[in-house]
């Protein structure tokens, strides 16, 4: 809101789309998540606990994105604060998360975790479960950013790599959900539920199995969108590496080749 009461202030005018899509989808789905079932269950339900951290770490910030938030950064901002947010974006840790791979392992690592007795004790801890709205969406918005609306330069070796790994990890990052799906014996060694609880709630073992197929489901339905980004990067290289190519004269198509042929025949020997 902030970026763009400042555009106003200049005059202009952000657009309609974006805004809706950021306040309507994103905090839209994050209000959903947080106070609606999956938010008001998230300490007694297993399959809550993990439903609402896939979710917050997938879906609501790929729906924050539709806001343009780096987009309107950039245009609110000038001066000392652009650079600031221009080498922040720059830098490394960005450089990392933009690789599309980087999503789907931080992802296997992080539902890994529910494997362990490490699940329980975050989920009956209410400071851990106020830690975890704001934690999780903001790590999911960093990687999705570099996704949607960061240009990083690859080449097309790097490219055709990203694809390969991004479909091993469309299986990979479904073996904790398989798992715990699974497993006869209750992973997270929580203690049982001794108050009164509705007759709809699923004993622990069906408890964790609801948690297992869900949490299958949403690692396989998040990398499909990664991998059509990863699609539509490559053949956006592509093309400009052909415009390029057809923009070069008779004499530089010429060296180039020859350059070509000079470092096959090097290699060779």
């Amino acid at each position: 809101m902030a970026g763009i009461l400042a555009i106003r202030h200049r005059g202009e005018h952000w657009r309609l789309k974006p805004t809706a899509g950021f306040y309507l989808l994103g905090l839209g789905s994050y209000a959903f998540i947080e106070f609606g079932f999956l938010g008001a269950y998230s300490e007694e339900l297993r399959f809550a606990f993990t439903t609402r951290i896939a979710l917050l770490l997938f879906a609501v910030p790929a729906l924050l994105a539709t806001g343009k938030p780096v987009e309107l950064a950039r245009t609110a901002l000038s001066g000392a604060p652009l650079r600031a947010l221009n080498r922040f974006l720059d830098s490394k840790l960005i450089g990392i998360m933009g690789n599309a791979v980087f999503g789907p392992v931080f992802a296997l690592a992080a539902f890994s975790v529910f494997l362990t007795p490490i699940a329980g004790t975050l989920r009956e801890s209410p400071g851990a479960q106020g830690a975890i709205s704001i934690i999780v969406p903001v790590v999911g918005l960093i990687m999705v950013l570099p996704l949607t609306e960061l240009v990083v330069v690859r080449t097309s070796l790097f490219i055709v790599a990203e694809f390969m790994l991004a479909f091993v990890e469309l299986v990979i990052d479904a073996i904790p959900g398989i798992l715990l799906r699974l497993n006869d014996n209750i992973l997270d060694h929580a203690a049982p539920i001794t108050a009164a609880v509705p007759g709809w709630f699923p004993n622990a073992l069906r408890d964790q199995q609801l948690s297992g197929d869900l949490l299958w489901f949403i690692a396989e339905v998040a990398d499909i969108p990664i991998l059509i980004l990863l699609f539509i990067r490559w053949s956006q290289h592509d093309r400009k590496e052909a415009k390029e190519i057809d923009e070069l004269s008779d004499e530089e198509m010429d060296a180039l080749t020859q350059a070509h042929l000079k470092s096959f025949g090097n290699r060779s020997d």
